[in-house]
């Protein structure tokens, strides 16, 4: 089973590995476009307006143009270490200890707009770059990754369970045909159901904790869905898609 999440905006600085070396990064097919973004981005670093309008940030947040500036030296970090926020903080993954560790840290993967699939371990630096960003003269991220980045995903997806816990925008770079997704939604008192936007990530970050980290190994939906109750979470299934049920 391969758990796919979606990045975050706010990552970690530094890190304790040697600059990043494409040639290290597991799903070697995505090597061309990998290298392609990061020099756009190295060179699109040298004009902080433009750097600005195609990265979506204010002059008060230069310092993610530097991050893009340093991608070729800065010192890199395990992809699940790398990102924070939400999801990450209910993932915990670095809680995790012995066989559980090693199961999460074999089962996730990020979908990401720089490098397009990373594994867990993969080692990245900090950057910035999302899903929305549209780099100066170039087509949309996802019209450049679907070439690429489909035909890996279908490759994991005829040997194992994908389990498909993105956004919108990242799912868009790619499709995962027959994979498990999952939506979380508030169920109120009088019945109604309305989707969750604040703690979603939340809920797919405790999904992924108990998936990753789960002795049994899911084959299907039903076997997903099976993991998240006995995790106490409140799961509806129909077909492959999953509902995760939480008070509104």
């Amino acid at each position: 089973m391969i758990v796919l999440l979606p990045p975050s905006e706010t990552k970690r600085d530094g890190g304790d590995g040697p600059a990043l070396s494409l040639d290290t990064l597991s799903s070697p097919a995505l090597r061309p476009l990998r290298a392609e973004l990061v020099g756009e981005l190295v060179a699109l670093a040298a004009d902080r307006d433009a750097s600005r309008r195609a990265l979506g940030v204010s002059a008060r947040q230069d310092a993610e143009i530097d991050r893009n500036a340093a991608l070729r030296t800065a010192p890199t970090m395990p992809a699940i270490d790398r990102y924070t926020g939400v999801l990450y903080d209910a993932l915990d993954v670095g809680s995790l200890r012995g066989a559980a560790a090693a199961r999460s840290r074999s089962r996730l993967a990020v979908v990401s707009a720089l490098f397009g699939l990373v594994r867990a371990d993969d080692r990245i630096p900090a950057y910035r770059l999302s899903a929305n960003s549209r780099l100066p003269g170039r087509p949309t991220l996802a019209a450049r990754w679907r070439p690429s980045l489909e035909p890996v995903l279908d490759a994991i997806a005829e040997h194992e369970l994908v389990v498909d816990l993105r956004s919108g925008s990242y799912a868009a770079l790619a499709a995962v045909p027959g994979a498990v997704t999952v939506e979380v939604v508030a169920e109120h008192a009088d019945g109604r159901r309305t989707v969750v936007s604040h703690f979603n990530k939340s809920h797919k970050g405790r999904l992924a904790r108990a998936l990753s980290a789960s002795r049994s190994e899911p084959a299907d939906a039903a076997a997903v869905a099976a993991v998240a109750r006995r995790a106490e979470m409140r799961v509806q299934r129909r077909g492959d898609h999953l509902t995760v049920l939480v008070p509104a």
